[in-house]
C-alpha cells in the first residue's frame, strides 16, 4: 500500500514545467520520503482555496506560496490583516524546530528575504491607496456603505446623472454635495431618473458621515491607484510581492474586502486577454474573504463570480483565504481547482456540518478517509489537491509544508516606514491631489444661476491644474491610439461593479 501510494502521488505531482513545492506527501501521520507535493506554475491561475481554522498554518502557506511564486518572477498580492506577512522582506531565521521541519519535508533550510511593497488604506502603514467614488461605482460603494437594494439603486440612479452631467465624484465630499444639491434646489433634476427622496438622502449623507469618521475620506480621492503598479519585477527577476497592510483597519472588514473587489475588477477592465500562459502574470490572495460575501446582495454576488470567473484569461489567478469552504458561495467555490485544506475543528453540530461540506468539496481517495484526515491534521499540515498540467484535479495529498525562507515574523515598525518612505510608489501616491470636481461644480453654480451646468470642463484644481474631461469624440481618438484600445472601455463603458463613471482625466495609459 505504502509503494502505491507512493507511486500515485508521483505520477500526480510530477509536471513537465515549472511548479511551485507546498511540501511533502504523509501517510498515516509520517512524512513518504520523496512523495513532493506541488502545484504547476500554468495553473496558478485556475483559482484556488486557503481554508483552516485559526492557528492551523494558514497564514504561513499564504507567505510560503508568495515566495516561491516571486522567486519564479511572478508579482503577488497579499492583504496582510495582522500585519505578520511583512517578514517576507526579511531572511528566515534558522532553529531547531525549522530545520527539522525542513529536513522532514526533503528540503535545505536556505533563509532568503523577497521585494516587497508595503501599502494601506489609511496612510499609515503602507503607501496611501486611493480610487475615486467614480471608478468605484454604486454597487461597489452600496457594498462599502453596506446599503440595501432600494438604496443601492437609489445611488445608481444618482451615479448615472453625474455622469450625464459630467459631475466629476472624486471623493465622499463631492457625493456629499450632489445629494445635498439634489436634495434641495437640484431636485428637479432628478425627475427624468426616478426622484429622491429626503429620506433616503438622510441615510446616505449618515454613512458618508460614518465612513468619514471611520477615515474612508482618506482613502477615496485623487492620486487614485493604478493596478499596473501590481505587476512587477525587481532587477534581479522577482516579483514584487505588494503587501496591503490592514493591521490598523482590521475592525472595518466592508471597506478592505470592497476594495480588493475593486482592485480585481480593475485588473480585470485594465489588463489584455493573455488565454492560457506559462506562468500567471499576478497572483492575488484574498484574505478573510468571508467579509466579502456576507449579507452580499444578489448583483453583488453575481458580479463577483463573473470576475473570477473571467479575470482568468487576463493570466489573473485569485485565492481566495477563509476559515471554511462554506464561507464562500457555491458558484465562485465551484471556480477554485486547488484546494489547499488546513485543519478544521468540529465541537459543536455546526462544525460537523461544515468538516462534511469542507471534506465534500475534495475528490475521493483510496488513500484517505478525508473527514477524519482533515481533523487530524497538525499546525502546518494540509489537505491538498490541485489541477495537473491537462487541468485534472490530482490525488488528494495529506501534506506536511514546507517552512518559508523568508521571516516567520513581523519586521520592526521601524523597519517597514523606512522602506515605506524609500518606496518609488511613495513619489506617486504620497500626496493626495484635490482638483476641481463635483463640489466646486455646483458651488459655482449656485454663484452663477444663470450659466449653463457645467460640461465636465475643469479649471485649475486645489491641488494641480485639472485637465478637461474628454468629450465622445476626443474619448474615441484616445481609445485608437492607446495600447489595446483600453481607454474606449474606460471613457465609453461603466464595466463591471460599474467601476467605470465619468473620466477624472488622471488616468495614466501603459502597455503590456
Amino acid at each position: 500500500m505504502a509503494a502505491d501510494f507512493k507511486d500515485a502521488i508521483a505520477k500526480g505531482y510530477t509536471f513537465s514545467g515549472e511548479s511551485i513545492q507546498l511540501g511533502a506527501a504523509m501517510k498515516d501521520g509520517a512524512v513518504v520520503d520523496g512523495a513532493i507535493v506541488r502545484v504547476p506554475l500554468a495553473m496558478m491561475n485556475r483559482h484556488g482555496l486557503v481554508a483552516g481554522a485559526t492557528g492551523t498554518g494558514k497564514t504561513k502557506t499564504l507567505q510560503l506560496m508568495a515566495e516561491q511564486l516571486s522567486a519564479q518572477g511572478v508579482p503577488v498580492f497579499l492583504a496582510d490583516l495582522k500585519g505578520d506577512l511583512s517578514g517576507i522582506a526579511a531572511p528566515g531565521e534558522s532553529s531547531p524546530k525549522v530545520l527539522e521541519r525542513a529536513k522532514a519535508v526533503g528540503v535545505t533550510f536556505q533563509p532568503a528575504a523577497f521585494p516587497a511593497e508595503f501599502v494601506g488604506l489609511s496612510g499609515k502603514n503602507g503607501v496611501p491607496l486611493r480610487a475615486t467614488v467614480s471608478s468605484f461605482g454604486p454597487l461597489l460603494l452600496a457594498r462599502a456603505f453596506q446599503l440595501n437594494e432600494t438604496q443601492q439603486s437609489v445611488l445608481a440612479m444618482v451615479f448615472k446623472l453625474c455622469d450625464d452631467q459630467k459631475l466629476l465624484l472624486l471623493d465622499l465630499a463631492d457625493l456629499k454635495a450632489v445629494l445635498q444639491y439634489l436634495s434641495g434646489e437640484g431636485a428637479g433634476e432628478l425627475a427624468a431618473y426616478g426622484g429622491l427622496s429626503k429620506a433616503t438622502v438622510g441615510v446616505l449623507l449618515r454613512k458618508i458621515v460614518e465612513m468619514e469618521q471611520q477615515g474612508a475620506d482618506r482613502f477615496f480621492g485623487e492620486p487614485e491607484f493604478e493596478v499596473q503598479d501590481l505587476l512587477r519585477v525587481d532587477p534581479s527577476g522577482k516579483g514584487i510581492v505588494t503587501l496591503l497592510e490592514l493591521d490598523d483597519i482590521q475592525d472595518r472588514p466592508a471597506l478592505f474586502s470592497t476594495f480588493l473587489m475593486w482592485l480585481l475588477a480593475s485588473l480585470y477592465r485594465e489588463l489584455p486577454e493573455v488565454g492560457d500562459v506559462a506562468k500567471p502574470k499576478l497572483v492575488f490572495f484574498f484574505d478573510e474573504a468571508h467579509f466579502l460575501f456576507e449579507d452580499a446582495t444578489k448583483a453583488f454576488l453575481s458580479e463577483v463570480e463573473q470576475t473570477v470567473r473571467m479575470i482568468r484569461s487576463k493570466g489573473v489567478g485569485v485565492f481566495f483565504v477563509t476559515q471554511n469552504p462554506k464561507d464562500v458561495p457555491d458558484d465562485v467555490l465551484a471556480q477554485l481547482g486547488n484546494r489547499v485544506q488546513h485543519a478544521l475543528r468540529a465541537f459543536t453540530p455546526d462544525d460537523e456540518k461544515a468538516l462534511k461540506a469542507a471534506a465534500n468539496t475534495f475528490p475521493r481517495s483510496e488513500f484517505y478517509d478525508i473527514p477524519k484526515t482533515i481533523l487530524s491534521l497538525g499546525i502546518g499540515e494540509a489537505l491538498v489537491t490541485v489541477l495537473s498540467e491537462r487541468g485534472t484535479p490530482t490525488p488528494v495529498a495529506a501534506t506536511r509544508m514546507i517552512p518559508p525562507s523568508s521571516l516567520m515574523a513581523p519586521i520592526p515598525p521601524a523597519e517597514r516606514e523606512r522602506r515605506i518612505q524609500q518606496s518609488p510608489l511613495m513619489a506617486e501616491y504620497g500626496k493626495p491631489v484635490d482638483r476641481e470636481s463635483a463640489r466646486e461644480m455646483l458651488a459655482a453654480r449656485a454663484q452663477a444661476p444663470g450659466a449653463a451646468p457645467a460640461a465636465g470642463k475643469a479649471t485649475a484644481g486645489r491641488g494641480r491644474a485639472a485637465e478637461p474631461a474628454p468629450n465622445m469624440a476626443e474619448a474615441v481618438g484616445k481609445a485608437i491610439n492607446s495600447p489595446l484600445g483600453r481607454a474606449v472601455g474606460r471613457e465609453l463603458v461603466r464595466g463591471l461593479f460599474g467601476v467605470l463613471g465619468v473620466s477624472t482625466g488622471t488616468r495614466r495609459r501603459r502597455s503590456f
